[in-house]
Order: C-alpha cells, then sequence, then structure tokens
C-alpha cells in the first residue's frame, strides 16, 4: 500500500522512481552515480521526491542512502506533505524513525487539511507511529517552542486535534494513547463533524464502544453540547448506534474516572499504571454489563483487560499477600517509600475517595492508609513468600479476618473509611478475580 507513482517522464527517470518504490538500491545507487541530480526530480502530477516515494514504500535502506545524499528531509509534494507525513500515513514505522532521527521537522502543515504527521498517525490508527511521534516531540526544538502540551492538542484547519480524528476513525488505541500523553477530553472542534462536537461525540457518532469507553474513563462529559445543542447520547440515537447510546444515556450509572489524584502523582511506575488501568476498565465493565442487562447487546471486552485470575490460580502460599483492606485480592500495588501493599481495586478506591478541600478546592494528595505517609510513587508490588511475610500464624491469621470480613472496634478511623469507600467502588469478585461484581454500588463521581 505505498504510494502510487504517476510520472510522465523519461524512461530513466520513470526507471528510477519505480526501483525506489521497489526498494532497489543498487539500482538507485547506480542512477545516481551516473546522474546525481535525479535525486532532485520529481513525479509530474504529485510532485513526489524519490524521499516520498520510499517513505510511503517502506523502502528503509533506500530511504536512508537518500537521506545521507540530502540535508534536507522535509521536501514538500503537491500538497505540501513531508515524507514524515507520508510514512506516518502508511504505518511505515521503520521510515518514521529514521527520518524523526534525521531531523524531520514534526510541526509542518500539509495544504489538504492543515495537519501534521500528528494528525496523520492518529486518522489512519498507526500507534506505533503516534507513539514514535510523541517522543521525539519531548526532545525537538518543538518541545522548547511550542510546548509538548499544545503540540498534543494541535488543530488542523477544520478545528480538529489528533483525538478527534481518532475518535471519529474508531481508533482506541491511539486514543488512549493520546488521552494518556494530555490529549485534551472535551476540546471541541471548528467545522469538522458537527461544529462544538467533542471526541465523545464523534465516536458516539460513529458507535465505536471501544472509543466511548476509553474517553469516558478519562473523565469526558456525557451532557456537553455540540453547536446544535445535542449531547453525545442523542448523536448515538440518531445513529441507531444503540449499544452506545445506552452507555452514554445520562440517566445511567456515572462510569469510574482514573483519579485524578494519580494523573499528580510524581512518579507512577508504568506497570503500575496498567495494573490500576486494567482495575478501572474492569470496573467499568461491570458497569456495562449492568446497563446492558436484558438487552440483546453485548459489549466486547475492554482493549486494555488482561481479564479475570481463575481462583485455582492463587495458591495457599499467597493467602499473606492477600489486601489487608478488602480481604479478597491479591497485592498487586506497592507504597515506594513505606513498602505497604494493596490490590489495584483498593488503591483506586483510595484516590476516588480523595475529595478536594473545601476551602482550598485543591484535590489532597492521596496518603498510604496503614501509616498515613503522603502517596508520591506507586509501583507493582513484590511477591513475598512464606519466609518474608513471617509465621504460619500471621497467615492464618489473615485467613480467619478474611473470612469474618470484621475490621473490629479497635481499627482505625483511616480503616472503616477505606472499607467503606472499597464498598462504594463495588464489591469484588470471587476471590482474586480482579473484577467487581455489583456495580450499582460504583460511585457517581470519582
Amino acid at each position: 500500500m505505498g504510494q502510487a507513482l504517476a510520472c510522465a517522464r523519461p524512461n530513466d527517470e520513470q526507471d528510477f522512481f519505480n526501483a525506489v518504490q521497489a526498494g532497489d538500491l543498487d539500482f538507485v545507487a547506480s542512477a545516481l552515480r551516473l546522474q546525481p541530480w535525479m535525486i532532485c526530480r520529481t513525479t509530474v502530477f504529485d510532485r513526489l521526491s524519490s524521499l516520498h516515494v520510499a517513505a510511503s514504500n517502506g523502502q528503509l535502506e533506500v530511504l536512508s542512502m537518500l537521506l545521507d545524499r540530502t540535508l534536507y528531509p522535509d521536501l514538500l509534494n503537491r500538497h505540501r506533505q513531508t515524507p514524515l507525513m507520508l510514512a506516518a500515513m502508511h504505518g511505515k514505522i521503520a521510515c518514521v524513525e529514521k527520518l524523526l532521527q534525521s531531523g524531520a521537522n514534526i510541526l509542518m502543515f500539509d495544504s489538504l487539511h492543515g495537519r501534521t504527521c500528528l494528525h496523520y498517525a492518529a486518522y489512519y490508527g498507526h500507534s506505533d507511529c503516534l507513539q514514535a511521534i510523541l517522543s521525539a516531540a519531548l526532545s525537538t526544538p518543538v518541545a522548547d517552542s511550542w510546548g509538548f502540551a499544545r503540540f498534543v492538542n494541535v488543530k488542523d484547519g477544520r478545528g480538529a486535534t489528533p483525538l478527534h480524528l481518532a475518535a471519529r476513525q474508531r481508533r482506541p488505541d491511539c486514543v488512549h494513547i493520546l488521552l494518556d500523553k494530555g490529549a485534551l477530553v472535551s476540546a471541541t472542534t471548528a467545522g469538522y463533524g458537527c461544529p462544538g462536537s467533542t471526541a465523545l461525540h464523534l465516536a458516539a457518532h460513529r458507535g465505536c464502544i471501544d472509543c466511548v469507553r476509553e474517553l469516558l474513563a478519562w473523565g469526558a462529559d456525557r451532557i456537553q453540547r455540540d453547536s446544535a445543542g445535542r449531547i453525545p447520547y442523542v448523536v448515538a440515537l440518531r445513529r441507531n448506534h444503540a449499544a452506545c447510546a445506552a452507555l452514554l444515556n445520562p440517566s445511567t450509572a456515572e462510569p469510574l474516572v482514573w483519579p485524578s489524584p494519580l494523573k499528580f502523582i510524581s512518579e507512577l511506575n508504568p506497570e503500575a499504571k496498567v495494573l490500576l488501568e486494567t482495575a478501572l476498565m474492569e470496573a467499568n465493565k461491570e458497569r456495562e454489563k449492568d446497563i446492558l442487562k436484558g438487552t440483546s447487546f453485548s459489549l466486547p471486552p475492554p482493549a486494555h483487560s488482561d481479564g479475570s485470575v481463575d481462583d485455582d490460580d492463587i495458591s495457599e502460599a499467597n493467602d499473606t499477600e492477600l489486601c489487608c483492606i478488602c480481604f479478597d485480592q491479591v497485592c498487586t500495588i506497592e507504597v515506594q517509600d513505606c513498602g505497604h501493599q494493596m490490590c489495584a481495586h483498593c488503591t483506586l478506591a483510595l484516590c476516588c475517595h480523595s475529595k478536594p478541600n473545601p476551602t482550598t478546592l485543591c484535590t489532597p494528595v492521596p496518603v498510604c492508609p496503614f501509616c498515613r505517609s503522603n502517596i508520591a510513587r506507586l509501583v507493582v508490588a513484590k511477591s513475598k513468600t512464606k519466609e518474608e511475610g513471617g509465621k504460619d500464624s500471621n497467615g492464618s491469621k489473615l485467613k480467619k479476618a478474611r473470612k469474618s470480613r470484621n475490621f473490629g472496634e479497635g481499627s482505625s478511623n483511616s480503616f472503616k473509611s477505606l472499607s467503606s469507600a472499597v464498598g462504594s467502588f463495588g464489591r469484588m469478585g470471587g476471590r482474586g478475580s480482579g473484577r467487581i461484581a455489583d456495580s450499582g454500588d460504583i460511585p457517581d463521581k470519582s
């Protein structure tokens, strides 16, 4: 699926471009030795340079040789598209990385829709290219001149951000990446789609459950209206996307949202973040099942869910690792400074129930329920053996406490409030299941 050629040129130039397209390195090198000016030639109609042709067809060796012979990787075709834009359009990740290494400008706009390479990667759903471009934006002059957050939310000629394009084109992986990198979930369009549309409006228009799920989990507003006065629920209804409409119905329970305190924890270990995101998506999946109960609609599993853990997968030796808050889940998250451990669900409940200070309107920093120290870094919990966890009597005490589910009169206020929060977060499924069974207890807002 490379760039088609249309060059009414003499045979030698036609052969040269055909060789570039096919990746014939020897022929291209020989042609350039005999006729060095050939590297400056373009096709007649689209004004494609050899760099454009090599990049769009994924011919990395030819592209590398051409880049070694030119100091300018940002040649423009008829529509002012750069080789980087075409490589991102066609998902040629190796060529994208090579062009970025060669200093290709990531903030050039085409003349078709005023889009950048980031728009192209999001529109066509090439998440690897999207990641590469975003990573490059952290260390290029763009980060210094524009700022990374502004680049992630750059708008095209019709006011569409990369997030808008990814949602409209049903690209949930790209939606997730962009939201994780700071895309504004409630940004509105200008002339793209219906003016004033958010990414949630566009996902509802296309009936993409996975995109709707991602946007809701990152705090998309279900009652935000476009310029026609429509909320996403109405958009989904009018397009006959009944399952999407059911989830977007403002009268149904609010989904759990990625807790704002976790967004500001200074160092959230990537692996720990995946565990927390999985727990949140599984909780919302149970809510979705409850909403669609009794209907003919079925939902695909969340894109970032690893599924549940069977009871047989948890041995008796792991009883010493059970979360001391819910006594149901195995500890998977550890507070780095103090070393205390919790399950992902209880960590989410702890952060979801951190309410803003009424005098300052600032969300308090989450604190460890065991020692009341501030949580500055969360990591994946280290597995403990029986010897590390203490004598067998300690394990038997944990089992007994798990069966009783009674925190006792001597429990601290922090444990009591957190256990209440876990209850409202939703009853856990079977032991070690990693799921929340009763979505009716899920709080409306985090």
